[in-house]
């Protein structure tokens, strides 16, 4: 996927936003938007990729600024309130009276969670919206290849799940539980290093992911999505013996699209903002569950 004109001004107001995030230092503000500023101006084009522009942007931030994870408590505050909403989502799951309804529950739980993501100026989220989101998850499915996610899912022995962000990844255990059930070895991914709110190690086990996952790695890097040639060794590793991939959110969409695939990959996102939406063809604030094959 590559940028869109929109992209340019949400790069920059979640790079403000980010830089107030980290510091109450004018000089330090001053001198991270300006940093940021001349960044855009030399490496905004068409044939860039958001996720990239994104990873490069937080770094510059928290390279002027000097704070390693300026959202450190809006992901502890994540946790903490999708945990307080994750009984419902588990009971919506366990009511279902078949192992793919239970399997399309928790996929919708798992996309929901997605939308706990700050300041996308196309994303106007609150934590009190998660429950009534949860059960409305049906309705708003604007591409649904769950019933095809679910067929290859039941085949694969080895699943690599790539999760998004912190608070999300507690709903993620859900749909990690019934992978399990049909018996695959099932390795979680968080990412290497702070990112935006993307969910660390520190977020998996607070939610307790590794008491689901058979394992838990990381890519290795602090990258926005998918990006190998910054990946450790041992993660290429893992993904590259993967025989499917669950990749959560619009970071993996964003540069999983632009690779050659050797396995298939479920893409499991809400649609936050409108290139992402123009690019699979749904509004935004919708869920998308999609096959690649």
């Amino acid at each position: 996927m590559k940028v869109e004109i929109r992209c340019a001004s949400c790069i920059l107001h979640r790079g403000y936003m980010e830089i107030q995030k980290a510091t109450n230092d004018p000089s330090l503000q001053f001198k991270a938007m300006s940093s940021l500023l001349h960044f855009l101006a030399e490496e905004f084009r068409s044939t860039a990729n958001p996720a990239y522009l994104g990873t490069k942007r937080d770094r510059l931030v928290r390279r002027v600024t000097g704070i390693p994870d300026p959202y450190a408590q809006s992901k502890h505050i994540s946790n903490q309130k999708a945990l307080e909403v994750l009984p419902l989502a588990r009971k919506l799951v366990s009511n279902e009276a078949s192992t793919e309804l239970r399997f399309r529950k928790a996929c919708l739980c798992s996309i929901v969670g997605n939308i706990i993501e700050f300041d996308i100026p196309d994303n106007p989220f609150k934590f009190t919206d998660l429950r009534k989101l949860i059960q409305e998850a049906e309705e708003d499915l604007a591409i649904d290849e769950i019933s095809q996610i679910f067929k290859e899912a039941k085949e694969a022995k080895n699943i690599l799940y790539l999760a998004d962000n912190a608070g999300e990844i507690a709903f993620d255990t859900l749909l990690v539980q019934e992978l399990k059930k049909m018996g695959p070895h099932i390795v979680v991914a968080v990412k290497g290093g702070p990112v935006l709110n993307d969910a660390t190690l520190k977020d998996a086990e607070y939610v307790g992911m590794h008491v689901v996952a058979d394992e838990i790695t990381t890519t290795g890097t602090d990258t926005v999505g998918f990006v190998s040639n910054e990946c450790s060794k041992e993660f290429l590793s893992v993904y590259n013996s993967a025989d499917f991939v669950v990749a959560k959110g619009m970071g993996y969409a964003e540069t999983l699209t632009e690779l050659q695939l050797e396995a298939p990959h479920a893409l499991l996102l809400r649609t936050k903002c409108s290139p992402v939406a123009n690019f699979f063809g749904v509004s935004t604030g919708k869920n998308v569950a999609k096959l690649m094959l």
